[in-house]
């Protein structure tokens, strides 16, 4: 029986996704006659949408208007990457090395639901995870644990035999707070904000199953 796991973020892990959001935000905005520009997305990035609605259209909408625009957001979304699927380099070759060395693999996510099929899909490697948690499925974002936390109940196995790979600042400070191994893949943030990780790396090609082993057997010491 695995007895480690691996804990995936989605967006900024295993695809890049930043000009799929940005090109759905705009395209978002441009259906409601305004403007939307790269530095506002800079500035809302690790922001739920629902958030960056209420915000940027001033809170004058009701909520069920407001869940109404996310899903327009997240389908237009979809439909850029059904049409060009930009997957992060080395992704799929460590989900099957981890797979093969007997990890047991989840996502840990804010994204929807569908987001995160479709990316897994893409990726031709849906069958290598054994859990999802998404945004619906907690009450606390990150960088509260509890997406993290739930991830490992859901696999059977305590957060000291789980690391996390993520991208954001929020995304380290929830696996340090779950007691998880966390290991930070620049891109999203810098190296200089990721100092909280227990690995950083530029690449997911720089990981490896005995690496990762190395961080769980540490932690769980």
């Amino acid at each position: 029986m695995p007895h480690r796991a691996v804990i995936f973020d989605v967006d900024g892990v295993l695809v890049d996704s930043y000009r799929a959001h940005f090109a759905s935000w705009r395209q978002l905005y441009g259906e409601l006659g305004l403007e939307y520009t790269e530095q506002a997305f800079a500035a809302d990035f690790g922001r739920t949408s629902r958030d960056i609605l209420r915000r940027t259209l001033n809170g004058a909408l009701t909520d069920q208007r407001i869940g109404q625009l996310d899903e327009r957001k997240e389908a237009l979304f979809r439909e850029i990457l059904r049409r060009d699927f930009p997957a992060m380099d080395g992704a799929a070759e460590l989900i099957d090395a981890l797979a093969a060395a007997g990890y047991l693999l989840a996502v840990g996510s804010s994204a929807p639901l569908a987001n995160i099929t479709l990316s897994l899909e893409k990726l031709n490697r849906a069958d290598k995870f054994s859990a999802i948690v998404t945004g619906a499925d907690v009450t606390r974002g990150k960088p509260d644990p509890q997406v993290f936390q739930l991830a490992a109940k859901r696999l059977g196995l305590p957060a000291a035999r789980c690391a996390v790979i993520e991208d954001a600042v929020h995304g380290i400070e929830a696996a340090r707070r779950a007691g998880m191994a966390s290991i930070a893949l620049t891109g999203t943030a810098h190296r200089d904000e990721l100092g909280g990780a227990d690995l950083i790396v530029d690449s997911l090609r720089e990981l490896s199953p005995a690496a990762i082993g190395e961080l769980t057997e540490n932690r769980s010491q």
